[in-house]
């Protein structure tokens, strides 16, 4: 799996990744480490101009540390790290926003442990966002603002990471369409090397896809009713249309998972038809061999009185009548067939 290259905050005590200011301009300039605990005290004030955004490795010990002594985030955001519950959700707490998304890891391979969490505190001038491992599309979101991208307020710069979180599960939805596509077109040609087990495992990475990154729509509709006082009209609107086509990306991801059930349903009933085929044949020979197995054992008794023992036609006479129940019984199978 590659990592992508940290920033020179990487050998931070604070477990700090990146640090950018937003400036008049809207455009983020890279936060030098000496003035780092200084603007984030001023990022707190309600005079500061353009807001700042922090992103911490929560792997590194002193990270924890390093926000309670030089952050007011409230007990909310603390809990929301270790508490159990890991699904999409954006809730209000005092007067700021509580983010928790999911997102894949770099070099997603459709295995649920690419999955990790996503911490985000949204206030009018500071946002803390917080992760264990790397991620794709919130190392996207600073790819876009390293080249230039305009961000007027911390809730669009939320807004743009779920943008990009939408476009990674896009395509994690077309790699996964790839390969139905494949099976299915190996299905239709009658090709069975691909076990019902690979779809499988596709199927239930989807699933936890949807089921960790679909936000909590009770939460999001509290947001969207009752907004915080510092959330632009223009903020909200965005907000409500990313989560529309967040909903529209999880609505195909949910056809997909139909489409693999389907695919599992016919594979399943093709190796049943398969296997009742081969029992069916394995029968007639078994009901073909019956008459010579009977034979050949009561013949093959060391008891007296064993018929034709003494006559020199004998053998060709129990051939016959091998022969006959034989084709007897082959009548019985055609006729039963031909019935049926």
């Amino acid at each position: 799996m590659t990592t992508p290259s940290l920033s020179p905050y990487a050998q931070d005590r604070s477990g700090l990744v990146w640090a950018y200011r937003f400036n008049q301009a809207h455009q983020g300039e890279v936060v030098p480490t000496a003035i780092l605990e200084q603007i984030t005290q001023e990022a707190q004030a309600e005079h500061f101009e353009g807001f700042l955004w922090l992103h911490f490795n929560l792997s590194q010990a002193s990270t924890e540390k390093w926000l309670h002594a030089h952050t007011a985030l409230p007990p909310e955001f603390y809990e929301a790290l270790h508490q159990g519950s890991r699904s999409t959700r954006i809730e209000l707490a005092d007067d700021a926003l509580i983010a928790v998304v999911n997102d894949v890891l770099h070099g997603f391979a459709f295995d649920p442990s690419d999955i990790s969490t996503l911490w985000l505190h949204v206030s009018p001038h500071l946002i803390i966002s917080a992760r264990k491992k790397p991620l794709k599309s919130v190392d996207r979101l600073r790819q876009s603002v390293q080249h230039g991208a305009l961000i007027q307020t911390p809730v669009e710069l939320l807004t743009h990471l779920l943008r990009d979180q939408a476009d990674v599960l896009i395509g994690i939805v077309r790699d996964a369409v790839s390969k139905v596509d494949l099976i299915e077109d190996d299905l239709l040609a009658g090709r069975l090397h691909y076990k019902r087990e690979n779809l499988g495992n596709l199927r239930r990475v989807l699933v936890r896809l949807q089921r960790l990154m679909a936000p909590e729509p009770a939460a999001l509709f509290r947001l969207l009713q009752r907004p915080t006082s510092w959330m632009k009209e223009a903020d909200i609107q965005d907000l409500r249309q990313s989560s529309e086509e967040f909903s529209a990306v999880l609505v195909d991801m949910a056809s997909l998972q139909e489409r693999i059930k389907l695919l599992q349903e016919e594979i399943a009933a093709m190796i049943n038809e398969k296997n009742s085929r081969s029992l069916y044949i394995l029968t007639i020979v078994t009901v073909l061999a019956l008459p010579i197995n009977i034979i050949a054992g009561l013949f093959g008794m060391n008891v007296g009185g064993i018929p034709f023992a003494d006559d020199a036609e004998g053998f060709w006479m129990v051939v016959g009548l091998v022969a006959s129940l034989t084709v007897f019984l082959i009548w019985m199978l055609v006729r039963a067939n031909r019935d049926k």
